[in-house]
């Protein structure tokens, strides 16, 4: 399947400065940012810099460089964030794809949320 990419996506423009973002980590392949509307006291959103529209497209086409430092990001940011199992009581990631997926940006991004209870993930409905 291939991926198109919208390079005018609102993470792309934040990607190459033309919007402003709080940072809370860069590395070479990834950016970690606050939520401009945070839905729990820590919500950032981890985003790769390539363009990869969802976690499968990046699962299948990212370098093993590109998914090895967005995975030891998402840690990183968790640690700093005082999140982790180790350091405060849990978190919250998601990553929406597509229309059934509800994602609103279709730039591949995670949203690392915590320091509350988060309540159910998922209602069910018939």
């Amino acid at each position: 399947m291939a991926y198109a990419y919208d390079d005018q996506n609102i993470f792309a423009k934040i990607l190459r400065g033309e919007i402003p973002n709080t940072t809370v980590l860069e590395t070479d392949h990834t950016l970690a940012f606050r939520d401009i509307e945070p839905q729990a006291p820590t919500h950032v959103l981890v985003i790769p810099k390539g363009p990869y529209v969802s976690f499968d497209h990046f699962a299948a086409d990212a370098t093993d460089a590109e998914v090895i430092d967005f995975v030891r990001t998402i840690s990183k940011v968790c640690k700093a964030e005082g999140v982790t199992l180790a350091d405060g009581d849990g978190f919250r990631m998601i990553a929406n794809a597509g229309k059934h997926g509800v994602q609103d940006v279709p730039h591949l991004h995670v949203h690392i949320l915590g320091g509350r209870h988060m309540g159910r993930m998922v209602s069910r409905t018939d």
